[in-house]
C-alpha cells in the first residue's frame, strides 16, 4: 500500500467525525457552552491566530523543557539501573509513585518551589509525567537482551561499555522511542494543566480558562485545537527521529518498503 493509501482512512475518518459533529450540533441546536460547531471553532481559530500562536509557543517551550529534563533523568537512571540491578529494583517503586501522582496535586507544590510566574514550575510537572514511561521502557530495552548476544560479546572479551554500545542500546532504541511517543503527548497535557494553577497569562492554559469563564467557547476550543496540532507536530518529530536513528528496525523497513 502506498503512503497516501495508508493516510486515506485516517483522513476520511476525521472528515466523517467532523461532518457528524457539525450535523448533530445543528440538528439538536446544541448550545456553544456545551459543544460549539466545528465551523465556529475553525472560524475562531483563524480570527484569533495572531493571539493564540505566541501563547502556544510559550506552552510548547514549557512542554519541551520538561520533556528534555524528564527524558535525560530517565536515561541516566535507566543506565544506572542496568549497571546496578539492586539500584534498579530500588528505583522502580519511586518511578511508579511519580507516575501515580496527580497533576492537580503536584502543580501547586512546584509553584511554591519555583515561584508561580516561572515556567520552570510547569516544566517540573511535565518532567515528572515524562519520567516514568521513558525510564520503564528504556530500562526494559536495556535489560531484556538475548542472552546469546551477551555471551557472544563475552566470548570476544568485550567489556561492559562495548556491550552497552553494541548490544544493549540498539536493543533499547525501539522501547525508547515508543516511550517518547507517549511522553510527547503527556508533556503538552501536563504543561497546560499546570498552567491552570497560575503563572503567565501568555499561555494556552490561562487563555482557555479566561475564554471559558467569559463564555467565549469557540475561542477556548480554538486554543485546544492549537494544542492538539502542536501535539501532533511533536509526535511527528519523534517519529522522524525514530526513522533517522533506527532505519534498520523491522517496523521502519516495513513502513517504507511498501
Amino acid at each position: 500500500m502506498s503512503r497516501a493509501g495508508r493516510w486515506l482512512p485516517a483522513v476520511v475518518a476525521i472528515l466523517l467525525v467532523l461532518a457528524v459533529w457539525e450535523g448533530l450540533v445543528r440538528l439538536f441546536d446544541v448550545q456553544a457552552f456545551i459543544l460549539p460547531r466545528p465551523t465556529a471553532i475553525l472560524t475562531a481559530f483563524v480570527e484569533t491566530w495572531s493571539t493564540i500562536w505566541p501563547f502556544g509557543i510559550n506552552t510548547l517551550i514549557e512542554a519541551l523543557g520538561g520533556f528534555v529534563f524528564g527524558t535525560l533523568a530517565a536515561i541516566v537512571l535507566a543506565l544506572a539501573a542496568t549497571r546496578w540491578v539492586t539500584l534498579g529494583e530500588g528505583l522502580m517503586p519511586f518511578a511508579v509513585a511519580a507516575s501515580a501522582m496527580p497533576i492537580v496535586a503536584l502543580a501547586p507544590i512546584t509553584n511554591q518551589w519555583f515561584t508561580i510566574p516561572s515556567p520552570v514550575s510547569k516544566m517540573a510537572v511535565v518532567a515528572v509525567m515524562v519520567f516514568f514511561p521513558v525510564f520503564v521502557n528504556t530500562t526494559r530495552g536495556l535489560t531484556e537482551v538475548d542472552p546469546r548476544e551477551i555471551e557472544l560479546m563475552r566470548s570476544v572479551a568485550a567489556g561492559p561499555a562495548a556491550t552497552l554500545r553494541r548490544v544493549r542500546i540498539p536493543n533499547a532504541l525501539p522501547f525508547f522511542f515508543s516511550a517518547l511517543k507517549v511522553a510527547s503527548a503527556l508533556s503538552l497535557i501536563g504543561a497546560i494543566v499546570a498552567e491552570y494553577f497560575g503563572g503567565s497569562q501568555q499561555v494556552l492554559g490561562q487563555y482557555i480558562i479566561s475564554r471559558a469563564s467569559g463564555f467565549q467557547f469557540p475561542e477556548a476550543w480554538a486554543a485546544i485545537l492549537l494544542a492538539s496540532l502542536l501535539g501532533i507536530a511533536f509526535y511527528l518529530l519523534i517519529l522522524l527521529a525514530e526513522r533517522m536513528f533506527m532505519p534498520w528496525h523491522v517496523s521502519i523497513r516495513g513502513s517504507t518498503g511498501s
